[in-house]
């Protein structure tokens, strides 16, 4: 174990102000306030960081436009920070900070640092019981009643990228990643070593030409968990009652990593996402490949007119088979629906 997750995310933004009323809106608890930079502190210690893109630019960072231009990841123990740095120090600059921050730049033009995280605290989020016909878990009670969300860390960060494979091959050879989905030509999901997240990071091929994909290197989304999809409801009403604009997708369920969403257009850049109720993965899990429509969601409940469930196509990844005597379940093969 390593990487245990995204200790905070640094966003070059236009209008730190803005960007910063926005996230308080969203959920996330201020620390410092100044007119041109920002900090924010999630309950599990992770942290999001807003500076001036103009005039506080990350070094190294090829990212295009605003959003987060530098994610550090947070490592377990001194240890094997040391033993991640040591690799990556081989053929490229590392930086240290007063924080003990090593900083560096991958090949395509991503920021990254590695610190140890030793702050890292659990938190724990239980959900309410639920009833089902015939099956009755909450008797003479009512579920809790929430006004807005307040989200509990970081999930992952997404990425487009001009490089998906280059991008893959070094998360998974100098950082210790591990595959879990691909969308097919579309978009690859890794976890970090340290987590039972589905993924922490989800590149998107910014080749892939639909709005807004250009071939550049950009910021598309940051997910921040909470717990179900009663905290994504109060969350979305409270930021449309403040008057930000409203969901483009709406609420949703993918069907690649079985999670709830809800992004909305973010004035930081790219999207902000609640989500909850995620697949938990180890290292028994067998990486999957999905028609990119059909990966896309389960449902939403803002049907667009694009979407129609695609093709009933999900697949053992490429050189991800399981070996004979595997207990994994297989991939839900079935036939579409009528």
């Amino acid at each position: 174990m390593a990487i245990i997750g995204i200790e905070r995310l640094i966003y070059c933004v236009e209008d730190v102000e803005k960007s910063a009323q926005f996230f308080e809106d969203f959920g996330l608890s201020p620390q410092e306030r100044t007119p041109d930079s920002a900090r924010f502190q999630l309950p599990d210690n992770s942290r999001v960081y807003f500076r001036s893109l103009a005039t506080h630019p990350v070094p190294g960072s090829r990212v295009v436009g605003q959003g987060v231009h530098e994610l550090i990841w947070g490592v377990d123990s001194a240890d094997n920070l040391e033993k991640l740095v040591t690799g990556i120090a081989t053929d490229r600059e590392v930086r240290r900070d007063e924080e003990g921050i090593a900083h560096f730049v991958t090949d395509e033009g991503i920021a990254m640092g590695l610190r140890h995280w030793s702050e890292k605290r659990l938190v724990f989020a239980p959900t309410d019981p639920v009833n089902s016909p015939g099956n009755i878990r909450r008797m003479n009670a009512h579920r809790r009643w929430i006004a807005r969300a307040f989200p509990k860390g970081i999930s992952h960060i997404g990425l487009l990228s001009p490089d998906l494979e280059g991008l893959v091959n070094f998360l998974q050879t100098r950082l210790n990643f591990r595959l879990s989905d691909r969308q097919r030509h579309f978009a690859v999901y890794c976890r970090a070593d340290g987590v039972t997240d589905h993924h922490n990071i989800a590149l998107l091929n910014a080749n892939a030409g639909l709005p807004g994909m250009d071939g550049q290197l950009r910021f598309h989304h940051a997910n921040f968990a909470v717990t179900d999809l009663d905290e994504i409801m109060a969350g979305k009403n409270y930021i449309e009652r403040r008057g930000w604009p409203k969901s483009d997708l709406g609420i949703g369920r993918h069907r690649i990593a079985s999670a709830l969403f809800c992004y909305f257009p973010c004035p930081a850049g790219g999207e902000a996402e609640y989500g909850a109720d995620s697949d938990a993965l180890d290292d028994g899990w067998i990486p999957r490949d999905f028609d990119p429509m059909f990966g896309l969601a389960h449902w939403m409940h803002d049907l667009p007119e694009w979407w129609d469930g695609a093709d009933w196509d999900v697949r053992f990844a490429e050189g991800s088979a399981p070996s004979k005597g595997s207990v994994q379940r297989r991939p839900n093969l079935a036939a579409a629906e009528d």
